[in-house]
């Protein structure tokens, strides 16, 4: 039987809006007082009849629920308060809320008509830790005026099954197991008839299916009764699929006083622009779109957009954009009580390659160099700042060296200069040590036609070399000579080229053997 106790580094929060239609219908006619509100339905046509699809706390104690027909639940209650049930409001408000509770997580979907589900994984730690997360959860959705319980566990069908059918709460490893055993089969989500048949066969919860083999289950039961356990007891992880699309690139600011002051939304902004500039510096890149979401204190979320005729990474142009298109909103954005987080993404971005800053058509010279090496060792210290020296070795692991680039250099030894119409002669990604390999070659003397590297063959189309190296002499004097290397540059069927080299030579003791001691890009 599978282990639910195996390792799952991913946490799904289960959301559910066990009153949302009622919570709905409050909102609209802008009623808070929940204690003095009269006991209320809400009906819809069911195959003919009018049935209950919602009610109250008031009308849930006198005994009417959900699927009750009308008739019988004003013969239990004559004075009860009866609405027309639309479902399309309730969609509409989870759609809402789904959008707002995207400043807890990107990884956001709804689940089933009155809950969401939440990928938080790696993101309890903004509100500190997975507590207080559910804590500022909860407290958001009460503050737009819906009830809610929460649960948070190792998968999304777990999170739901100990939300709609436990006490809620966080639950991991053994606690999880234990909470779901405790279960009863209605936690499934099965239908009636396979629900009924399992509590006739006496399975009451799903302790009693844990400790049965998968395999009768689903013969007995139906393949989707076994499927939904396993999804359930968090043996399996279908992870959730986000309504909306993650932006490459998005940074949020959680604001610890909402503000209304347009003076003060730019600021927020432009410190948002100069991280995603950076983010997109180090990927290379400019962002063609730019977009602002401004997430109100009642739940309201507004989306600014302004897009750029080339990539760009210009925060002060882009920030220029963001005024000029908020002064000239057809609909101004109205802060409300207030935001209390904004997020910056850029849903487009392009290629784009550094440029130089500054209209200056030499470039820094040794003095400026030399300040910015001063100025970073006072700060990281002398061993956090290095250069590159080269080593008068032809030995390639031995022919650079790392120096701290505070201290003076020893002897002078120029770079060589290589020609730029020729290939690289040596990779940027060197190996040290050398990754030994398994090649073959047509004679054993002659270069090689494949090799066999991390398990993968590459089937070789072309080869340069032989490039003998052969080890200092005066290294003899300190130890055992090295042996001697003939070194490939080679590229495969796909493409990829390598640096290779055989050390030794055939018919000499001990044997050749041949290593990957480069990649080049």
């Amino acid at each position: 039987m599978p282990d639910i106790n195996t390792r799952n580094d991913r946490r799904y929060l289960s959301v559910w809006f066990p009153l949302l239609s009622i919570d709905r219908l409050r909102r609209e006619e802008g009623r808070s007082d929940v204690s003095a509100e009269p006991a209320t339905v809400l009906v819809e046509k069911v195959k003919g009849a009018m049935r209950l699809a919602a009610a109250n706390r008031q009308a849930l104690e006198m005994g009417l629920s959900p699927g009750m027909t009308l008739a019988d639940a004003r013969a239990r209650a004559p004075d009860i308060r009866v609405v027309v049930h639309r479902p399309e409001a309730d969609a509409a408000l989870l759609k809402r809320v789904l959008l707002d509770f995207g400043r807890f997580t990107p990884m956001a979907a709804t689940d089933g008509l009155d809950a969401l589900s939440l990928d938080v994984t790696g993101c309890a730690h903004l509100f500190g830790g997975e507590m207080g997360m559910m804590q500022a959860v909860e407290a958001r959705a009460r503050r737009v005026g819906l009830s809610v319980r929460l649960a948070m566990a190792g998968t999304p069908e777990a999170a739901r099954a100990l939300a709609r059918f436990g006490s809620g709460g966080i639950y991991e490893g053994a606690n999880q197991r234990q909470a779901l055993r405790l279960l009863p089969v209605a936690a499934l989500e099965l239908s009636d008839k396979e629900t009924q048949a399992l509590s006739r066969a006496g399975l009451k919860t799903l302790a009693h299916l844990d400790d049965r083999p998968t395999a009768p289950i689903a013969a007995r039961f139906g393949a989707v009764a076994a499927t939904r356990l396993n999804r359930v007891l968090g043996r399996e992880d279908t992870r959730i699929r986000p309504e909306r699309p993650v932006m490459m690139i998005a940074v949020s600011r959680i604001l610890v006083e909402p503000i209304t002051e347009m003076i003060d939304v730019e600021a927020v902004i432009g410190d948002l622009l100069l991280e995603v500039m950076d983010q997109l510096d180090l990927r290379g890149q400019g962002g063609r779109a730019f977009r602002v979401s401004f997430f109100r204190l009642d739940g309201e979320v507004r989306h600014i957009t302004v897009r750029t005729g080339r990539p760009s990474r210009d925060a002060s142009g882009v920030l220029r954009l963001f005024r000029e298109r908020l002064a000239a909103l057809a609909k101004p954005l109205d802060p409300g009580f207030g935001f209390d987080q904004l997020r910056l993404s850029a849903p487009v971005t392009d290629r784009l390659a550094s440029r130089q800053g500054g209209f200056e058509r030499t470039p820094p010279g040794a003095e400026d160099l030399g300040r910015l090496v001063d100025r970073l060792t006072a700060r990281l210290g002398p061993e956090s700042v290095r250069r590159f020296e080269l080593v008068e070795s032809h030995w390639p692991e031995r022919a650079v060296r790392l120096t701290p680039a505070a201290l003076p250099s020893g002897e002078q030894v120029d770079w060589p200069e290589p020609d730029p119409v020729d290939p690289p002669l040596r990779p940027l990604q060197m190996f040290d040590p050398p990754q030994p390999i398994l090649a073959t070659a047509e004679v054993p003397d002659h270069p090689p036609n494949r090799f066999i590297w991390r398990r993968v063959d590459h089937r070789l189309v072309r080869v340069e070399g032989p490039e003998r190296i052969a080890p200092e002499w005066w290294r003899r004097l300190r130890g055992p000579l090295e042996a001697t290397r003939d070194y490939y540059r080679v590229e495969d069927q796909e493409g990829r080229r390598f640096w290779l080299f055989r050390s030794g030579f055939y018919g000499e003791e001990p044997a050749p053997r041949w290593f990957l001691h480069g990649v080049f890009a």
